[in-house]
């Protein structure tokens, strides 16, 4: 009841968080511009400050190559994956009230990638957008299911562990996929695909993966109002006129077109959906429909940041995108799970 009173209180205070989130939003804004901008101008190939104004006066120079063709795509490309990522894990989080809930937990992320992966296999990636397509259909697969259990299932607890074990299915059809594959070439393509990377993409394929990105993120932000007033518990929110179907399809829909999208573009890349909300969680109070944009706008900035780290982090080989996510991410989901097992002990 205390809690109920507290929320209403927050709900007519609603102004001064509209203005928060605003800030908010204005300054992570800002951080992923300057994230953007050191990230185009350092790299493996140091460039001169002679090179650099050759860049900016003369777009056919080969430094002007370096940085608006093979930089600017790759620096866009992370933050378009890491803005999906974001956005889907706050709107999974905000549906089933877990902080630990995001589209790898619940097997969305896993599924898109064995559908890549059996593409590659089978050999349709010389087709343009088979790949691209076979991610999006898993991830679609994925999200029915889910949406099938929460319908069935109202404990978030529940879906959590349906979704663990989604994902360890995905991971051992994956595992299979590998074991059959009659071709080396094609196994080292799926494993390098499943670790996840931005290198070597270009503007066209920044299009491709933007379309279906903005069909899901138009969905979540759809279901924002919902979320807030799923808050007030489930009965309450239905008894206020609120479609859970919709809200449901809506969310789980959009989500698993980001997840997808990403995979699509980027490979398996895991955390960030989890670690972007919980960053951010504080300064909008927990209000679950004001978190989705500052979501986005922080997991594009920590994906544009990792990716800047896997460029410089000495090594003989570039460390994969979704290697360096699972080492700064892996820890977070270790205190985020701490803090949970604390709370159903209490």
């Amino acid at each position: 009841m205390l809690g109920l009173v507290r929320r209403r209180r927050g709900a007519g205070a609603g102004g001064g968080g509209a203005m928060r989130s605003r800030r908010l939003e204005l300054c992570l804004l800002l951080a992923l511009i300057a994230t953007a901008a050191v990230a185009v101008s350092l790299g493996e190939s140091a460039l001169s400050a002679v090179q650099y104004r050759q860049a900016l006066t003369d777009l056919a120079s080969p430094p002007a190559e370096v940085l608006w063709t093979i930089r600017l795509p790759r620096v866009l490309m992370a933050a378009l994956v890491g803005a999906g990522l974001g956005l889907a894990g706050a709107t999974m989080q905000g549906l089933l009230r877990n902080p630990l809930a995001e589209p790898g937990v619940l097997g969305v992320s896993a599924t898109a990638g064995l559908g890549a992966a059996l593409a590659i296999a089978g050999g349709l990636a010389a087709f343009p957008g088979a790949i691209e397509l076979a991610a999006l259909a898993g991830a679609l697969a994925a999200g029915a299911v889910v949406v099938g259990l929460a319908a069935r299932f109202r404990e978030p607890e529940v879906l959590i562990l349906f979704g663990v074990a989604l994902s360890a299915f995905a991971g051992a059809l994956t595992a299979l996929v590998f074991n059959l594959s009659p071709s080396p070439v094609a196994i080292a393509e799926v494993l390098a695909w499943l670790m996840g990377s931005v290198e070597n993409r270009d503007f066209t394929d920044i299009l491709r993966a933007a379309g279906p990105m903005a069909v899901g993120a138009g969905l979540c932000l759809y279901a924002a109002q919902g979320l807030r007033m799923l808050t007030l518990g489930e009965e309450a929110a239905q008894m206020s006129g609120l479609p859970m179907a919709r809200l449901r399809v809506a969310a789980v829909a959009g989500s698993a077109l980001l997840a997808g999208a990403s995979v699509a573009a980027a490979g398996v890349i895991g955390f960030v959906g989890l670690a972007a909300p919980h960053l951010v969680r504080a300064a909008v109070r927990d209000d679950p429909g004001r978190l989705l944009r500052p979501s986005a706008l922080a997991g594009a900035v920590l994906l544009v940041a990792a990716d800047l780290a896997a460029r410089l982090i000495p090594s003989e080989q570039e460390l994969k995108l979704g290697v360096v996510t699972a080492l700064f991410g892996a820890p977070v989901f270790a205190l985020l799970a701490w803090r949970a097992a604390r709370s159903w002990r209490s």
